[in-house]
């Protein structure tokens, strides 16, 4: 893989998402399915979620690895992309986005796992969205090829109290 650009904060992460994804130029036939972990990576799958909310394309998130989970995504008047929008019909992703949090230490699953899926899905694209290069330091890197990485950085984090 190689480094193509560097851009700072949230839009760093969602413009290069959104530029991509727009680049596969997909139809209402074509699922988005993001993987990751319940919680943690939830907010960050509806931040990416909402980039591209326009486009005529099914997305599910689906917690960990279990697609009988799943749960589409919808855009929420005045809230923003929500995981709320119920059991889609099949999983059956064109895109296939793995959340850095399901690299993270205690995981119940390994990049083997996760490459077994990619796998069987067949021919999809992969996208990982991971902080604080989560995929490198758990060695995922070496056995998942990712289509399009984006690793963002959060630091500083700067904690203000009241004396």
């Amino acid at each position: 893989m190689t480094v193509t650009d560097t851009y700072k904060s949230v839009p760093g992460i969602l413009r290069p998402f959104k530029e991509y994804i727009k680049s596969l130029d997909l139809s209402e036939d074509d699922q988005i399915v993001y993987y990751g972990c319940v919680g943690t990576c939830t907010p960050f799958v509806e931040l990416l979620a909402i980039s591209i909310r326009s486009l005529p394309v099914e997305q599910v998130y689906v917690p960990l690895l279990d697609e009988a989970k799943g749960q589409r995504l919808r855009d929420v008047p005045d809230v923003g992309m929500q995981v709320s929008g119920g059991k889609p019909g099949a999983v059956r992703p064109t895109v296939i986005v793995i959340m850095g949090g399901l690299a993270m230490p205690m995981m119940p699953l390994t990049k083997d796992d996760v490459k077994e899926l990619i796998t069987r899905h067949g021919d999809v694209k992969v996208i990982g969205v991971c902080f604080m290069s989560m995929f490198e330091k758990a060695g995922w890197l070496d056995t998942i090829s990712f289509d399009l990485l984006i690793d963002a950085t959060i630091d500083p984090v700067t904690v203000i109290r009241k004396d």
